[in-house]
């Protein structure tokens, strides 16, 4: 998204990045262009199917019912949080650059209005989600709705104000220095990453994740073919994540199509090609998970990146993902799906590849530059809100689940049933402990 909340035409985004903070918001009013956001904010939904398969494969049998209950919780108390309050902090009256000040709670919206405002619920789960998936497994149900609200509420429409705010007046001041994100490298993903990193920090790793001499040892997700299926739902919601954030159905719709498709290839080949001269083992799930890498890398620059550098852009994202989850593990952070590297990392990174690949003006520095303080921003906001916030959690209703229970799985102790009785008989007549 970015600039696009404020025109709704792509040729006049490009015009309005060369000078930015000269528009005023506008609203959307076009039936046709109404009608293509319906869609796009569908297939941002389906997007949550999309974490769950992927997600729950990654997870062990015994834990794939409390993964799917936290996607569950994003998508739904994150859209009561957001409705409340978030839409408002982020696309309110901003005056002072920094926030919203209006349409809290907001209930008399235009056809129009209250259609970006579905789609930008999607988004705000998406961010959340992100965060579930990098401490499945040992974190409990109840202190994680908590966080996602806070995420919701807070933390995500807080940055998106300052960079898409604006859409009832003002503008956020990273906005008006010319800070490009498209759709949400950073926005969206990058965010959601950072709080990501957050809870698998304070929260701690999975028993048994690294050994006593902080060597790491794998432990392999249930059923591979549901990441598998996951990561082609995501690509096919990721046509509406990025084409949707046009706000407006027309001609240009399929340049940025084109390239989100292209630059999650190039993930894929880049994370296989980056695998095959590290000389390990080409794994699926390192593999699909590259293809996100490199669809979260092009979402900044998706409208105003040519193509081939689309594609350069993903293929980057592949090597990024790679050595970023390499440095986890040698943290000694332990992230279930890799939420981290591939959305905190390759968001960092697409977001800079906005800057320095802008179509008709390659390799600006100043724009370069203002890429950088953005990514810096995200960080400064995100990570330690986060921190503050499972910390709070911590110390004052506990984040982690007890040690019995994480052995025997969070789906009986949390939620009193599993994913697979077929093959879990024992736990259903042994008591929680």
């Amino acid at each position: 998204m970015g600039d696009h909340v404020q025109k709704k035409r792509l040729p006049q985004l490009v015009a309005l990045a060369l000078v930015p903070g000269t528009a005023s918001a506008a609203t959307l009013e076009a039936p046709a262009d109404i009608a293509w956001v319906c869609v796009s904010a569908a297939l941002v939904f389906f997007m949550q199917a999309g974490f769950a398969l992927l997600e729950g494969g990654m997870s062990r049998a015994k834990n794939s019912t409390n993964v799917i209950m936290k996607n569950m919780a994003d998508l739904c108390f994150g859209a009561l949080a957001f409705w409340a309050v978030g839409f408002g902090l982020m696309f309110g009256l901003n005056s002072s650059g920094w926030f919203g000040s209006s349409h809290f709670l907001p209930e008399t919206l235009s056809g129009g209005d209250s259609v970006f405002l579905l789609f930008q619920a999607m988004f705000a789960a998406t961010a959340a989600t992100i965060v579930s998936g990098s401490v499945a497994e040992r974190m409990r149900f109840g202190p994680y709705v908590i966080a996602s609200v806070v995420i919701t509420a807070g933390i995500y429409p807080l940055y998106g104000s300052w960079t898409w705010g604006g859409y009832f007046g003002g503008q956020g001041w990273l906005g008006a220095m010319g800070f490009i994100d498209f759709a949400g490298s950073t926005v969206v993903h990058s965010i959601g990453g950072w709080c990501a990193l957050a809870g698998a920090i304070v929260v701690g790793p999975r028993l048994g994740r690294f050994g006593a001499d902080g060597s790491a040892r794998a432990i392999p997700g249930h059923n591979l073919p549901l990441v598998a299926l996951g990561v082609f739902v995501l690509w096919l919601g990721w046509f509406g994540f990025n084409g949707g954030s046009t706000l407006a159905a027309n001609a240009d719709l399929g340049f940025v199509l084109v390239n989100t498709h292209l630059a999650g290839a190039g993930g894929m080949v880049g994370t296989y090609l980056t695998l095959t001269l590290l000389n390990r083992p080409v794994l699926m799930t390192t593999t699909v998970n590259g293809a996100v890498a490199g669809l979260v890398a092009i979402t900044a620059g998706c409208a105003t990146m040519p193509t081939g550098f689309a594609i350069l852009t993903g293929l980057v994202a592949g090597p990024v993902m790679v050595l970023g989850g390499a440095l986890l593990e040698r943290l000694r952070i332990d992230d279930v799906v890799g939420a981290v590297p591939v959305h905190a990392f390759c968001g960092a990174w697409g977001t800079l590849a906005a800057g320095l690949f802008y179509k008709g003006d390659l390799f600006n520095l100043g724009r370069a530059g203002v890429q950088l303080i953005g990514i810096g921003a995200a960080l400064a906001l995100a990570f330690p809100a986060a921190l503050a916030c499972f910390w709070l959690l911590r110390i004052s209703i506990g984040l982690r689940a007890a040690t019995l229970h994480e052995q025997r799985g969070l789906d009986f102790t949390e939620h009193d049933e599993i994913g697979y009785p077929e093959f879990q008989k024992d736990l259903l007549h042994g008591g929680k402990g």
